[in-house]
């Protein structure tokens, strides 16, 4: 019986382990001197992507294809005692004692992992295949076409469908049919990659490539891959523009409201978007300290308590100082620089000088591929989002409800408001508190794509001032269209001629503006405005 077993072992390992037979003269020939002739060893074992070959060259590629004498072998077992007959798959016995790696410079490796990479289009796995037909996009050559042609003929996936033609079009660049040639520069024309125009621009060249309809061909081909490159940077530049300017609108919209009902000048907004940004860290601390399995929620927590922390910080400053300064404009604007100073401070004291980490979650991670070269990350877009939403409530606020109603009348003529009952003291100390939650909000949106530090809000209070004078005071449709055209302008210009040289354009284009429009771009409408 223990011989039985003995002989079931023995010849049970190999039968288990075995490969199928590949030609031996194409095995050895990988353990060759010239790097040619491994080359092209490498080329025709994965002409049939059979799994046997894989295997080979997955062995070559962890150098565990080894040889000995005239035999190739791949050791495996735990111990690595087991030595495959690389060409036959059977067991070499006895193993071998002594053996050689086979060299594999940058030139067989590049080969090999490309070789790999095409073996990898016929896995089962949609994640392999899909990792694979990317990898082909930067070196695929005219060895890869009939690998590539099946995979072609075998795919039903979209997404790797284009990706294979492009590769297979790159590869047949090489073709000397100058059909082939022809069909694939139609093929890359259709592209948005800047890579494609990389590898047409050398066709524009008779040296390089003998026929003229081919040549033609690859100048329209670059013309339009050049046309959807510009089309790509446009957009990338609005979407960060639009990006730009939801921030801007988010802190903007709560000093048009102070602005609007009292006339202060708050010097200390940009250290409550500050304030709403801390409460953001704040609340991702305590959720990774108490709820870990929730921490990707912690945003979520995180609006409501940075719109109240705001609000109460907003409101204290109205109710302790700036309610005693009403009327007078210097010292409101210099009180408020002051408690602005006091707000970093007291950030200092408690979070520390440096800037803390604030994560985005899980599912604003990543980003949506709009076109190659263009992609647009889920953070800024869940920004744009939530401007939006909170847009949609201010105007429902400022429109629909008594508060708002009181809001609107303070701001168009405070003395009569007063006369008729309105108590221009409370709106005053409600405005602000208003003002200043929403600036918070726009804290938890900050704190999202930037650092968050004691002196954060200082770069956005200038530019938050520039969109409630152009787009006049009181108005959220005049901040809405200041904000986002201010946050457009801005990244053009940057594009062009770099932040510091923008950001004195703007300022230049806002003064010829106002120079025209000294009410903004949206007048206020009120029995004040028009005395």
């Amino acid at each position: 019986m223990k011989l039985f077993f003995l002989a079931l072992l023995l010849f049970g390992l190999p039968a288990t382990n075995a490969l199928a037979a590949l030609d031996p003269a194409l095995v050895k020939q990988l353990a060759a001197e010239e790097s040619d002739d491994k080359i092209s060893a490498i080329q025709q074992l994965s002409a049939d992507a059979s799994p046997e070959a894989v295997k080979v060259l997955k062995a070559m590629a962890e150098d565990a294809l080894l040889v000995t004498g005239e035999t190739v072998f791949i050791l495996e077992g735990e111990d690595g005692n087991l030595a495959l007959d690389a060409a036959t798959g059977k067991l070499v016995v006895p193993a071998p004692k002594t053996y050689e790696s086979i060299t594999v410079n940058n030139r067989v490796r590049s080969t090999l992992t490309n070789a790999l990479a095409a073996m990898r289009l016929f896995d089962p796995d949609r994640a392999v295949r899909l990792v694979a037909a990317t990898e082909l996009q930067s070196n695929a050559g005219i060895e890869m076409v009939p690998i590539l042609a099946r995979a072609l003929a075998k795919e039903a996936d979209a997404e790797i469908l284009t990706l294979l033609k492009q590769a297979h079009a790159q590869a047949n660049l090489a073709n000397p049919d100058a059909a082939a040639r022809l069909a694939a520069v139609d093929v890359l024309a259709k592209s948005t990659s800047p890579a494609s125009r990389g590898l047409l621009l050398p066709l524009l060249e008779p040296a390089n490539e003998p026929d003229v309809k081919v040549r033609e061909a690859a100048g329209q081909a670059i013309k339009a891959i050049e046309s959807r490159l510009v089309l790509g940077e446009i957009l990338g530049q609005i979407f960060s523009g639009l990006s730009l300017g939801s921030i801007l609108l988010l802190a903007a919209l709560g000093l048009a409201i102070i602005y609007g009902v009292m006339g202060v000048i708050n010097m200390a907004h940009g250290e409550l978007l500050m304030v709403g940004a801390y409460a953001t860290y704040f609340i991702q601390t305590l959720f990774r300290a108490t709820l870990p399995d929730y921490v990707d929620w912690y945003l979520l927590a995180a609006i409501p308590v940075a719109f109240l922390v705001a609000a109460l910080v907003g409101m204290l400053l109205e109710r302790t100082v700036i309610r005693h300064l009403y009327g007078r404009p210097l010292e409101t604007l210099l009180a408020t620089w002051g408690l602005s100073l006091i707000l970093i401070q007291a950030a200092r004291m408690l979070f520390g000088a440096q800037n803390v980490a604030v994560a985005n979650p899980v599912w604003m991670s990543g980003g949506v591929e709009i076109m190659a070269g263009l992609v647009l990350p889920w953070n800024r877009i869940v920004i744009i989002g939530f401007t939006l939403f909170v847009l949609t409530l201010v105007w429902v606020l400022m429109q629909k409800t008594r508060l708002g109603l009181f809001v609107r009348a303070v701001t168009q003529n405070r003395a009569m408001a007063g006369c008729v009952g309105v108590p221009t003291a409370r709106v005053d100390t409600l405005a602000f508190g208003l003002g200043a939650g929403i600036a918070g909000l726009g804290g938890v949106a900050l704190s999202q794509i930037a650092n968050v530090g004691p002196d954060m809000g200082q770069g956005y209070i200038v530019d938050s001032f520039l969109v409630v004078v152009l787009g006049g005071v009181g108005q959220l449709a005049g901040a809405v269209w200041a904000a986002l055209g201010l946050g457009v302008v801005t990244k053009f210009l940057e594009g062009w001629s770099g932040a510091v040289i923008a950001k004195i354009v703007v300022l230049v284009i806002v003064i010829l503006v106002i120079q025209k429009r000294p009410q903004g771009l949206f007048a206020l409408k009120g029995r004040s405005v028009d005395n």
